[in-house]
């Protein structure tokens, strides 16, 4: 089992576990520890408890407690950060430079020197670095941060009167949205849910989930509930209160309670019923007429004889020359056999139907 203690460097800031060993410390206390930045003066937040050996190995131990000459000490470091921040703001104004110097911080040995700004994008502050190394002939580093960083580093006093929560208590950031604001029915005004960050207030984030379960048990805005005396639409729900406001068919408003409400309601008017249709008349069957008998002919042996005897007595039929020279009779025609092409004649002159040709003009 080892000491666990816990401590911040800044108010508001980070909490870090070091090994206390054999120190008895309480609360408040001041301890000089070493980091990986150096050595630094912390503030006990926790007491030294017994904890188990996980990863214990690891931490490490704390040198000792900080004595009247140490926080002499961080009086002056506290003097240099406030000469250094001055000296630092007038360069960037001679310069010129698209930055915004926040704080200056110094390491406890004064091995190292911590400028931290905001800028809207790179800056190239090479120039800057070699004013402020040949004034304080120690280690610069030159930080961005940005703008909810700079209300932690430089406080103020938020829209509800108190001091922001950033830099009192309020130790790392949460991602707020705005469907926080809206699900508490706040306005979606920019100057009134922004921080002095410019950021969305991080107050938004604390009673979120107790309105997302409040809600639950109210119908939502738009619906159609029913009552023992009315049946409208849910204007307005306010969750603290228990309120509902309603608005009737008429146009009116009504404010009722939650346990008021009996159900979901009818729809404000039922739709019109189709007209019936008309009964349809039955088709009318068209009578068929009854086809005349067809009348049977009589064969008899003279119905044969008067045949043959037309026959005998009807006209040759005429053949026209054009046929018979091709050797096409009209009932070849009839049939649809192809007629026999001459092979004497030649393509696209047409042979005399008789008599003697005509001679050609230049004969």
């Amino acid at each position: 089992m080892s000491h666990i203690v816990t401590i911040q460097f800044s108010r508001a800031g980070k909490m870090y576990d070091f090994d206390a060993g054999a120190l008895e410390l309480v609360q408040g206390d001041h301890v000089v520890v070493e980091t990986e930045r150096g050595v630094g003066v912390g503030q006990v937040i926790k007491p030294p408890m017994e904890r188990a050996a996980e990863g214990s190995g690891s931490l490490t131990v704390v040198k000792r407690k900080a004595t009247p000459e140490d926080m002499a000490a961080v009086e002056r470091i506290t003097q240099k950060e406030h000469e250094a921040y001055r000296f630092c703001v007038n360069r960037i104004i001679e310069r010129n430079m698209p930055m915004k110097l926040v704080r200056v911080e110094y390491q406890f040995d004064s091995s190292k020197a911590v400028f931290f700004f905001t800028a809207d994008g790179r800056v190239d502050f090479r120039d800057l670095v070699k004013d402020l190394a040949h004034s304080f002939h120690t280690r610069i580093e030159m930080r961005q941060i940005g703008v909810r960083d700079e209300a932690k580093m430089t406080g103020g006093i938020g829209i509800c009167g108190r001091e922001l929560c950033c830099s009192s208590w309020l130790r790392d950031f949460q991602p707020v949205s705005v469907k926080m604001a809206k699900e508490q029915n706040l306005a979606l005004n920019p100057n009134k849910i922004s921080g002095q960050c410019g950021r969305l207030l991080c107050c938004l984030d604390y009673e979120y989930e107790t309105y997302c379960c409040l809600r639950k048990n109210f119908p939502k805005s738009g619906k159609r509930v029913r009552t023992v005396n009315a049946v409208g639409i849910v204007d307005k729900v306010n969750i603290l209160t228990g309120n509902i406001t309603l608005k009737l068919d008429d146009n009116k408003i009504i404010v009722i309670k939650r346990d008021e409400i009996l159900g979901d309601g009818a729809p404000a008017s039922a739709p019109a019923a189709a007209p019936a249709a008309p009964p349809k008349q039955p088709a009318r069957v068209r009578e068929r007429r009854p086809e005349p008998r067809r009348k049977v002919e009589k064969t008899s042996l003279e119905s044969y004889t008067k045949a043959e005897e037309a026959a005998k007595t009807a006209p040759t039929p005429h053949v026209r020359q054009e046929d018979a020279a091709s050797g096409t009779t009209p009932e070849a025609q009839k049939t649809g056999q192809p007629r026999k092409k001459h092979r004497s004649r030649k393509h696209g002159h047409r042979k005399p139907s008789g008599g003697t040709p005509t001679p050609s003009p230049g004969a």
